[in-house]
């Protein structure tokens, strides 16, 4: 007798712990049953947001490319000033104002790197400055050519330091890029300039190691024997 009474007292301890985790659960989901329609409205929000985000973005982009497209044969003819500015009349839109509409997509990224080198061309170094660094461009072509065009900003403003830096960063993102004997032997002429003189070997020293057949490589045995005294 005693046996079954505790089997039952078992049974209805387990009864009641069920009980209990059920009240418990919906008085949690009552409690917060407003929280989490929110956050279900919410993930609806974002979920509509993302699509909206990507569709808009993919729209601006297309919209980047074409206006970019007709600026750029100003540029590529040197005609920097019209290039960042435009022509209303003929419906051209500069690049300026790319980057201000569409500055977030790819091809609005790609208009500030131009932009960036139209205002070197037309010596507005700190602006070239700035648009070469909030440019965000994944060819890496263009990336190298960005970090050797803020390494070319530091060297137009006397900071040789800090040329010599971004010009040995350029010449060595990009192993590939026809133009990376070349900034190698920028960053060494300015770590020259700005007195490490060790630093501006070195590099001479590995441009005619592994980029023998370069102008800068023919170009190194001289700036060594200067350097050596």
């Amino acid at each position: 007798m005693l046996k079954k009474q505790k089997e039952l007292a078992k049974r209805v301890k387990k009864q009641d712990d069920l009980i209990t985790t059920y009240e418990t659960a919906v008085s949690w989901y009552e409690t917060n049953k407003k929280l989490l329609t929110n956050i279900g409205i919410a993930i609806a929000v974002l979920v509509a947001g993302g699509w909206f985000y990507i569709n808009n973005n993919r729209t601006n982009n297309e919209k980047a490319a074409n206006e970019f497209a007709k600026v750029f044969s100003y540029y590529d003819n040197g005609q920097y000033q019209i290039a960042i500015a435009g022509l209303p009349e003929k419906n051209v839109r500069g690049l300026l104002a790319i980057v201000n509409d569409y500055g977030s997509t790819k091809y609005g990224n790609i208009a500030q790197f131009y932009l960036a080198n139209c205002y070197f061309n037309t010596g507005e170094f700190d602006k070239a400055m700035e648009a070469f660094d909030n440019a965000n461009v994944d060819a890496p072509i263009l990336e190298t050519s960005r970090i050797a065009g803020i390494a070319a900003c530091y060297e137009v403003k006397a900071n040789f330091a800090d040329a010599a830096k971004y010009f040995e960063k350029a010449g060595k993102a990009n192993a590939n890029d026809p133009n990376t004997a070349e900034y190698l032997s920028n960053a060494a002429r300015n770590y020259a300039r700005s007195g490490n003189k060790e630093l501006a070997i070195e590099l001479y020293k590995l441009i005619k190691k592994e980029h023998s057949s370069s102008a800068a490589a023919r170009d190194a045995e001289r700036y060594l024997d200067e350097l050596r005294g």
